[in-house]
């Protein structure tokens, strides 16, 4: 395995309009799917894309603090970096002038998270595996060497950390079946807020033919009876055995959500997801009291670990959506990870890289910390513009196989 010294880091503003009513919901509308996309690029000629989301405007900003904040890696090489990354990315959220403008969220936190997503996958292009591979032929201590745990010190130590890598190492093997069953995933794109009934339902009734037993809605509509119309209207397409999510994408104050939550108990959704403002503990603690046993599902707009932690400590949570465009990549989706499987709840990602990163990380909180492989969201809207986009078959997320992070899209590159 030779090494690869990182010599350039360049960014991409790369966006791409959806479709009339793709991608909508109860706050965004006639949105574009766009990646700040960081490169990192090599003397051997390899290159390390990583992509976080936003929604097009603003884009720019994400792009410029990429630039700022990944100079320190110009110049070192890769398996240097990934020896220490948990050092290296708490010292890169530690930037003395532009923490200020955080700290750990907002444009600087999604910088970072580009950053480290282009990371991982150069390391794994260095290496010539899948990111979920080089995952998973980590040492515990190696795996816990590329974690930020500060602040976490009450809850999750590194000896803590180590301890549920080794825990788990013994049985990987009964649970790489997965490998070859592939993981199961499920289908957002039908039930979008400005689609009308019509097109829900055909979407729907393809999608079951596509092998999805899975699916969610779009609600917080300022009439709530719109939305439990339509939420009963998939009930009833789909039947009683498949599962049925609801999104109201932060739309309702408190007294809204209870009272929708409950009008919607008797059609069973799974989970009721980001019922109110991300910030908000004490209400989705509220809330969580008042519609058990219904799920909590949020983390589409929860940004740290930190957030998280509080989150889970409150009870305040019951499904786990973190997303490595949105937290600072993928080592602190692993520490999210774990501290998820410290409190016994589940990890069902949110994907803002539309499933292309995320059907890696979740093979890897499988196999090698226990998480159950429930399902995976999948996107498939932007899946033409991927070098290797992911493959989805009979409703299952097959195992991707070339290497790196499934993160590279046609045109987007160094030279380019």
């Amino acid at each position: 395995m030779k090494n690869s010294r990182i010599v350039s880091i360049q960014t991409r503003d790369a966006r791409f309009p959806l479709l009339s009513g793709a991608g909508s919901d109860a706050v965004h509308s006639g949105a574009e799917y766009a990646f700040a996309t960081t490169l990192l690029a090599t003397d051997r000629g390899l290159f390390g894309t990583g992509i976080v989301l936003t929604l097009g405007q603003g884009n720019q900003l994400v792009c410029e603090a990429i630039e700022l904040l990944g100079n320190e890696l110009v110049g070192r090489e890769i398996e240097e970096v990934m020896a220490e990354f948990g050092a290296v990315s708490k010292r890169l959220a530690q930037h003395p002038q532009l923490r200020w403008l955080g700290p750990q969220k907002g444009v600087v936190h999604l910088a970072l998270a580009s950053l480290t997503n282009a990371c991982f996958d150069l390391w794994a292009k260095a290496r010539s595996v899948p990111l979920w591979r080089l995952l998973l032929d980590l040492t515990p201590h190696q795996l816990v060497a590329l974690l930020d745990l500060s602040y976490l010190d009450e809850v999750l130590t590194k000896e803590d950390a180590v301890a549920i890598f080794q825990c788990h190492a013994s049985n990987h093997a009964q649970r790489e079946i997965i490998l070859q069953r592939g993981y199961p995933g499920y289908d957002t794109s039908v039930g979008w807020f400005q689609y009308d009934d019509a097109k829900v339902k055909q979407l729907a009734k393809e999608a079951m033919d596509r092998g999805f037993r899975a699916f969610k809605l779009k609600v917080g509509s300022p009439d709530q009876q719109r939305d439990l119309r339509r939420a009963t209207m998939l009930r009833e397409l789909i039947g009683p055995e498949a599962l049925l999510m609801v999104d109201a994408n932060q739309q309702w104050t408190l007294p809204e959500a209870i009272k929708f939550c409950l009008a919607v108990r008797d059609i069973s959704p799974y989970f009721v997801e980001e019922p109110t403002h991300p910030d908000d503990i004490q209400a989705h603690r509220t809330l969580a009291e008042a519609i058990a046993p219904m799920s909590i599902a949020l983390g589409e707009h929860v940004p740290n670990r930190i957030m998280f932690k509080n989150f889970m400590q409150a009870g305040a949570v019951n499904c786990v959506q973190v997303d490595c465009t949105r937290v600072a990549g993928i080592s602190e989706f692993i520490t999210v990870s774990l501290l998820a499987r410290k409190f016994g709840l589940p990890v069902i990602p949110h994907v803002g890289d539309m499933g292309q990163i995320h059907q890696h990380l979740v093979l890897f909180n499988h196999i090698a910390m226990g998480h159950p492989a429930l399902f995976l969201e999948c996107i498939p809207h932007l899946q033409k513009h991927f070098l290797h986009p992911a493959r989805i078959e009979n409703g299952v997320y097959i195992t991707p196989q070339a290497p790196g992070s499934s993160s590279d899209m046609k045109g987007v590159s160094p030279n380019t």
